[in-house]
């Protein structure tokens, strides 16, 4: 089977971007799918598992979940 893309409604997985992923981006969405797969999907447990990997937030600084929730509503997630 085929996806017809001219058909109503095809959705792009990429239809919200305004511009390529940054390397921050990447490494940070690889991270994500790392920790949902092996530690959890709670946000106390995302918020663990960055800290534990190391990547921090834009500031350099280490997550919390307040800086992990705006950080998602920047990157429009």
């Amino acid at each position: 089977m085929t996806c017809d893309t001219t058909a109503w409604p095809y959705l792009d997985p990429h239809q919200s971007r305004d511009h390529a992923p940054t390397p921050y981006e990447l490494k940070l969405a690889r991270t994500l799918e790392e920790i949902f797969t092996h530690d959890g999907h709670e946000l106390a447990d995302v918020v663990a598992g960055l800290n534990a990997r190391q990547v921090r937030t834009p500031g350099g600084e280490p997550w919390t979940e307040d800086t992990f929730r705006a950080e998602m509503h920047r990157l429009g997630a």
